[in-house]
This record gives structure tokens, C-alpha cells and sequence, in this order.
């Protein structure tokens, strides 16, 4: 039984397809990329933007209290906002002592 034409073109391009794939595939798998930063770095930056927001919030309460600025809103704003990434900065600690703790207990 012959094999029409049609198909066989048809097999043979899902052939040349899938080699070219494979080809990607082992080239992405050969160089595994380097991250972009280290986690520590990451947390760094993170607890920077922390402590950068909480001097905001404390200029910004100076600011109103001392009567050089009346934006009430601005300040409810940003003193959520400083209050929220305390918050999340905390729970994150939390949770990584609480992982550090069970790495602890685990038994070699």
C-alpha cells in the first residue's frame, strides 16, 4: 500500500519539527541561567523599601504636625501603606523562623 504524498510531506515536516525543538530544548537545558540577584540581596532591597517607607511615614506625621502640610489624605495614605509593609515584613520574618526552626528539628 502506498503512502499518499500529501501525508508523507506531512510526517516528514512533524520530523524536522520535532528535531528543531529537541535541538532547544537541549540548548536551554546545557546553560541553566544565573538568577538576576541572590535571595539575600532580594531580602535586603525589600527591608530597605521597609525602613525607606517608615521614614516617610515619620517626616510626613512631622510634617503635619508641625502645620507645613494639610493633606490629610496623602498622610492616612501613606501611613496605611508604611503600616501594611510593617505588617508583611513581619509575617514574612515569622514564617522564615518558623521554617529555620523545623529545618532544626530535622534528624540526619
Amino acid at each position: 500500500m502506498a503512502i499518499p504524498s500529501l501525508a508523507l510531506a506531512a510526517y516528514q515536516n512533524a520530523l524536522s519539527q520535532s528535531g528543531a525543538i529537541e535541538a532547544k530544548v537541549s540548548r536551554s537545558l546545557a546553560k541553566p541561567a544565573a538568577p538576576a540577584e541572590g535571595f539575600g540581596q532580594m531580602l535586603t532591597d525589600s527591608v530597605k523599601r521597609v525602613n525607606d517607607m517608615q521614614n516617610g511615614k515619620d517626616a510626613m506625621v512631622e510634617s503635619f504636625a508641625s502645620g507645613q502640610t494639610q493633606n490629610v489624605h496623602e498622610l492616612m495614605i501613606n501611613l496605611q501603606k508604611a503600616s501594611s509593609a510593617m505588617q508583611m515584613t513581619t509575617a514574612v520574618r515569622g514564617k522564615v523562623i518558623e521554617a529555620y526552626r523545623e529545618l532544626v528539628k530535622i534528624q540526619f
